[in-house]
């Protein structure tokens, strides 16, 4: 019994220091292009993270989305100019803070962005 408290009260320690992905978050960055916002709308449930890119481009299903601790991966495929491309996002949440990494084009392509979750 002891040892299956034990157990029970540490993964609740680890759930408790995993960080809240869920809600909306929105970035604005930079790029070659000028000035780009998006919103990612997230939702988490256990190590799944579930939700879409919203741009004013349109919006974008998330695809294989993760959470583990504090960080976060998931990849959207967009539509440019007749070429289907999958962008990949990779980093951490702190607090009301997201900072990812987006991969283009297998990886030959990276921007660095900061969202900042909506209240």
């Amino acid at each position: 019994m002891f040892l299956k408290n034990l157990v029970l009260t540490a993964a609740l320690a680890v759930a408790s220091f995993a960080a809240d992905a869920t809600g909306v978050w929105k970035a604005e960055y930079e790029t070659p292009n000028g000035t780009r916002t998006s919103e990612f709308h997230l939702k988490a449930e256990g190590e799944k993270l579930t939700g879409k890119l919203v741009t004013p481009m349109g919006e974008t299903a998330l695809k294989e989305g993760t959470v583990k601790g504090d960080n976060v991966n998931f990849s959207v495929v967009r539509n440019f100019q007749g070429n289907e491309i999958t962008i990949t996002y990779a980093g951490a949440v702190a607090g009301d803070e997201m900072k990812l990494k987006m991969t283009f084009g297998g990886g030959d392509r990276t921007m660095d962005i900061v969202a900042k979750r909506q209240k």
